[in-house]
């Protein structure tokens, strides 16, 4: 559905309907008609598809605890530095745990998908086309200075954040201007009807201080949103910077008269005063600072850290719990992501002779403890996967667009390639081989230069006991060898690589590999320089216009999107459209496969590996809902500080 602006890259994130073949479509007004409430009428929260779970006069959520002790704090940890509190910079790296300075028109609820509720505003309404989208602010919201969040300053955040970040300003493209239509109402109109996500894509708005970013600072400098700053910012929100060093750390503390703290969307979350984020520039330190009792909570996303690292005292004396969660409300795409700006990967034969080289059932066994499986689907987990052969509904779809898109996904489902033993990595090799040769790269058996033979090679040729090694090149038709640059900024990356690089080269690909910190990895990123990284894209039950941002045409060339590919692909432009104007939940899934199925048939990734669990450790100083909605761990933001767990526990009160 619609997508959680963040600051980081990973989130780092933004985003008219053809005919089918059989049953015509309808235009955008109609097909919103069929499906929309006929009066434009006030409601507390909005659903993409049916009704909201609560009523209007609701307390609280379902899944939260509302007698939650408040105070005591959670500290965090996390790769690389800092050198800004500005999250909404183009250039720079933004402090971890910005989204808490700032509160949003409305929020989600984690138990029941696609759906918010007010926080800012009170009140929402949309006319039955979805033409545009009317808040009715909350008389009482305000920014932590007690000073009121007024319509101005919704109008100015809109207005600024889509002029100076990019990101934003493609997200928020199809709305073309927010005006005050009431003492206590904004009004968003859109380029066109028919878009049922918009209205929510609005309530996701951070709502920023107009006065104080027009204002100046202590030494009198005025303030400039499009640059970094270590100024603490006035938010809104449940938590305010309490103090910092740059790079280092960032703790932030809870606001004790927070105006939203009794909401019923806010009753039981935020439980934490104080919640502090350590930064760490390596992975083994940052495993070691936990067992340390450096920092509290701990996401484990390493196979071989969870089957090894925490085979010590305080895990096996309850100090440390560890435990799973599963996440079965979003889905996810994780791989080896080509640039196919690029010459070398325009050629989908290409792409798909690198996966044949992949050898995942040999890496997770040797190296990951068997505790992965293959990610074969970019909305894997969720029924949102395409699977067997298109049918029903998805097949309508995809013969509407049969001349733009791949004629196998009409013959055959995907499936990637199985290794796990030498006769299958030979097959799967010389499949690659194949390809490669049909996509115009051959393989050259040539002479290794003087650099890559060995000493005791070199004396054995000289005495007649040795011929001159050779070894693969793989060569175009100019000659031009294949070479590939593979570039991360987590050491952990290498370690699947040195199984994954062999195989490669065996294909005679020149290969090397570069660690980068992480102001010139996303910088790179930005730019796209780069040959081949690892990327992932996490999915939500309801995708919708965020689709256009990470494999739409228009987001290709645009620094900061999640296109890293670059795809440019009519037929995949044409399914993200049929996903954004999809009439009912199951045409929006069937859509969504039709896309998947698509995307998938490009080969512009090389599929790695999930894990069905979230692994987390923690120091055992906090609790819990008994309830926990199914989105994962949820930590810090329903959890507690438990001070009898604590001082069970020992290291601090």
């Amino acid at each position: 559905m619609t997508l959680r602006l963040a600051a980081a890259f990973a989130a780092a994130l933004a985003f008219a309907p053809q005919a089918f073949a059989q049953e015509p479509q309808p235009a955008p007004q109609e097909a919103a008609a069929l499906a929309a409430p006929a009066a434009d009428a006030w409601k507390h929260g909005l659903s993409l598809f049916g009704d909201v779970k609560y009523p209007a006069d609701f307390k609280r959520f379902d899944y939260v605890n509302p007698d939650a002790p408040k105070g005591g704090a959670a500290r965090l940890a996390t790769l690389g530095t800092f050198d800004s509190l500005n999250g909404f910079i183009r250039k720079g790296n933004p402090a971890a745990g910005t989204g808490l300075l700032y509160d949003t028109l409305m929020t989600s609820s984690y138990d029941e998908p696609a759906t918010e509720y007010g926080l800012i505003a009170e009140a929402v309404k949309h006319p039955a086309d979805w033409s545009s989208v009317t808040f009715r602010l909350r008389p009482e919201a305000r920014f932590n200075d007690g000073s009121p969040i007024t319509v101005e300053d919704v109008i100015w955040s809109f207005d600024t954040l889509k002029r100076v970040n990019p990101m934003m300003g493609f997200y928020y493209k199809d709305v073309v201007k927010a005006e005050k239509t009431g003492e206590r109402e904004v009004t968003f109109t859109f380029a066109g009807p028919g878009n049922r996500e918009l209205p929510q894509i609005m309530g996701q708005l951070q709502v920023l201080p107009k006065a104080w970013w027009e204002g100046t600072d202590a030494t009198g400098k005025k303030r400039n949103i499009e640059e970094g700053a270590l100024e603490k910012p006035l938010g809104s929100g449940p938590y305010r910077v309490k103090d910092f060093a740059p790079g280092r750390w960032i703790a932030y503390e809870r606001v004790a008269d927070y105006w939203g703290k009794d909401l019923p969307v806010r009753v039981g979350t935020h439980n934490f005063g104080e919640i502090r984020f350590d930064y760490f520039r390596d992975t083994t330190v940052i495993v070691e600072a936990f067992k340390g009792d450096q920092y509290d909570w701990r996401e484990e996303n390493s196979a071989k850290n969870w089957a090894t690292a925490y085979d010590f005292p305080p895990a096996k004396d309850g100090r440390v719990v560890l435990e799973t969660f599963k996440d079965s409300e979003s889905g996810r795409m994780q791989g080896y992501a080509f640039n196919t700006r690029r010459d070398k990967f325009t050629d989908p034969r290409v792409r798909r002779a690198f996966n044949l080289a992949f050898d995942f059932e040999e890496i997770n066994k040797t190296i990951m403890f068997g505790q992965y499986v293959r990610i074969d689907s970019y909305f894997y987990g969720t029924e949102l996967a395409s699977k067997g052969l298109p049918e029903g509904r998805e097949l309508e779809i995809l013969e509407s667009v049969r001349d733009k898109v791949p004629a196998e996904v009409f013959t055959a489902p995907y499936a990637n390639p199985t290794g796990g033993s030498p006769e299958k990595t030979r097959e799967n090799l010389r499949e690659a081989v194949r390809l490669l040769k049909e996509a115009g790269w051959t393989v050259r058996q040539e002479a290794r230069e003087d650099g890559e033979v060995s000493f005791i090679d070199k004396a054995l040729r000289a005495v007649g006991l040795s011929s001159a090694p050779t070894r693969p090149v793989l060569r175009n038709g100019k000659g031009e060898p294949f070479t590939l640059e593979f570039i991360y900024n987590d050491p952990s990356a290498e370690r699947s690589l040195s199984f994954y690089r062999p195989a490669l080269e065996r294909l005679g690909v020149q290969v090397s590999q570069r660690l980068l910190d992480d102001s010139q990895y996303i910088n790179r990123i930005r730019s796209s320089d780069f040959d081949v990284i690892t990327m992932g894209w996490g999915q939500s039950l309801s995708p919708g216009n965020e689709q256009r941002d990470m494999w739409g045409s228009e987001a290709a060339d645009r620094q900061g999107s999640q296109n890293v590919v670059g795809i440019k692909d009519a037929g995949i432009d044409a399914l993200i459209e049929k996903v954004i104007y999809a009439r009912d939940r199951d045409e929006l899934v069937a859509a969504t496969r039709a896309l998947d199925r698509v995307l998938l048939a490009h080969n512009y990734v090389v599929p790695q590996f999930t894990s069905v669990e979230d692994r987390t450790a923690r120091w055992n100083r906090f609790a819990r809902p008994d309830n926990l909605p199914p989105r994962g761990a949820m930590f810090p933001t329903l959890w507690w500080f438990d001070a009898e767990k604590a001082k069970a526990t020992g290291g601090r009160s």
